[in-house]
C-alpha cells in the first residue's frame, strides 16, 4: 500500500519559518555590516552540516573529509574570480600579462588548459557542483561497492583530505600554494568587496541554504530517506530485500558533496579568498562537530549548530585569545556528555513535550523495512 508523506508537518513549517525569520530579518536588522558578513561566512558551513545530516544522521555514513568538497567548490569559484581579476591591463607589470599573479611568480608562462574553461561563468557555476559531485561519486563507487563503511570509511576520507591539501600546497604555480587565491574583486564585472555587495551575497547565501534545506527535507521524507534510515540500522536486511545499498549510499554521499561545494563557493564570494587550510583534516572535523552540536538527525539543528560553533569560536578568540581553544573544547565536551543528540535532541526531549498538543518523539528512528520499501 502506498503511503503519502507531506513535505512538512505544521510544526516543521513553523520551525523553518522561525529560522527564515532569524536569517533574513533579525540578523540583518541587529548586526552591523562586518558582523553580518561574519554570519554569512558561518552560514556557508551550514551547507556542509546539512549534507552531513543526510550522510551521517540518516545514512550512517560518517565522512571526515567534507572539507574536500567545500574546498573544491570554493576553488572552482575562486578560479573564475581570479581570472577575471587577471586581465592583461590589470597585470601589465607581470612578465606574462593575462595570467594570475602567483603563476607569474612561479614562472608559469601560459594559462594551463584546465584553467581556460573557468573563464566562463556558466561553466564555473556548473563545475562548482559537478566537479565535487563527480569526485564524491568516484570515492563512493570505490568504497561502497566493496562494502567499506564505518570507521574505515571515515579514516579514508580523512586521508583524502590530507592528500588533497598536500597536493594543492605542492602545486603552487597552478593553485596559489599555501597562500591560496587572494585579491578576488569582481563577479561578472560586479564588485564584491563593498558592504552593499556583501549584504546582497548574504541574502543569496541564505536563499541557497534554504533551497538545500528543502532538497534535504524532500529526500528525508521520501522513500530514499526511509531506506537510508533502514540501511543505517539494518543494512543487511535492506540488502536481502533486494535493494542495492551501494547505490543509495553513493547518491546521498554525492548530494552531501554538492551541498558542501555550494557552501564553499559562497564562502569564496563572502570572504574574498580560498585557501588549502579550509580543505584539510582539522576543518573537516570541525564541520562534523557543527553537525553534532546542532544534532545529526535534524536539518535545522545542523544550521543552528554551524552558527553556534562558529559564533562561539569568534567570541572566545576575541575575548580570551590565549584560552579560546580550551573554551571551545569545554563546549564540545559538555554537549557530548549532557546532550549526545545535540541541541535538536535537547529540544525533542525537554522542550517539545511541554508544548501544547505535541508528544515526545525521537528523530531518525527506522521504520519497518516493509514500510520503507512500499511504493
Amino acid at each position: 500500500m502506498t503511503r503519502q508523506y507531506r513535505l512538512f508537518t505544521l510544526e516543521e513549517a513553523v520551525n523553518f519559518a522561525l529560522l527564515a525569520l532569524l536569517i533574513f530579518v533579525i540578523l540583518p536588522a541587529m548586526l552591523d555590516p562586518f558582523r553580518l558578513n561574519l554570519f554569512g561566512k558561518y552560514l556557508t558551513y551550514a551547507f556542509v552540516a546539512v549534507g552531513l545530516v543526510l550522510c551521517w544522521g540518516a545514512g550512517g555514513i560518517l565522512s571526515l573529509g567534507q572539507g574536500v568538497f567545500f574546498g573544491l567548490g570554493g576553488y572552482c569559484m575562486a578560479m573564475f574570480l581570479k581570472l577575471e581579476a587577471s586581465t592583461p591591463e590589470a597585470t601589465a607589470i607581470q612578465s606574462t600579462p593575462g595570467i594570475p599573479d602567483f603563476m607569474d611568480w612561479n614562472r608559469v608562462t601560459e594559462l594551463p588548459w584546465w584553467w581556460e574553461p573557468f573563464q566562463s561563468l556558466p561553466f564555473t557555476l556548473v563545475a562548482i557542483v559537478a566537479v565535487p559531485s563527480a569526485f564524491a561519486f568516484v570515492i563512493g563507487l570505490a568504497m561502497f561497492t566493496r562494502r567499506v563503511g564505518g570507521v574505515y570509511f571515515a579514516i579514508i576520507t580523512q586521508a583524502i583530505a590530507a592528500i588533497l591539501t598536500i597536493l594543492i600546497i605542492g602545486q603552487q604555480g597552478y593553485t596559489g600554494g599555501v597562500n591560496g587565491m587572494t585579491d578576488l574583486r569582481t563577479l561578472a564585472g560586479w564588485d564584491i568587496r563593498p558592504d552593499s555587495a556583501k549584504l546582497v551575497l548574504y541574502f543569496v547565501n541564505g536563499a541557497l541554504l534554504f533551497l538545500c534545506l528543502l532538497a534535504g527535507q524532500w529526500v528525508r521524507k521520501g522513500k530514499v530517506g526511509r531506506l537510508l534510515v533502514a540501511m543505517r540500522d539494518q543494512e543487511d536486511r535492506v540488502r536481502f530485500s533486494g535493494y542495492n545499498v551501494a547505490n543509495f549510499k553513493i547518491f546521498v554521499f554525492c548530494l552531501g558533496a554538492a551541498f558542501a561545494a555550494i557552501g564553499g563557493a559562497m564562502f569564496t564570494l563572502q570572504v574574498g579568498f580560498m585557501s588549502p587550510t579550509l580543505i584539510g583534516i582539522v576543518p573537516s572535523i570541525m564541520m562534523v562537530i557543527m553537525c553534532a552540536v546542532g544534532g545529526r538527525h535534524s536539518l535545522l539543528g545542523a544550521v543552528y549548530g554551524a552558527l553556534i560553533v562558529n559564533g562561539a569560536q569568534t567570541f572566545f578568540s576575541e575575548q580570551m585569545p590565549e584560552l579560546w581553544l580550551f573554551a571551545m573544547g569545554a563546549l564540545f565536551i559538555s554537549v557530548v556528555m549532557f546532550f549526545p543528540t545535540g541541541l535538536a535532541g535537547l529540544y525533542e526531549d525537554h522542550i517539545r513535550p511541554r508544548l501544547p498538543g505535541l508528544r515526545p518523539r525521537r528523530p531518525g528512528r527506522a521504520e519497518p523495512i516493509a514500510t520503507a520499501a512500499a511504493e
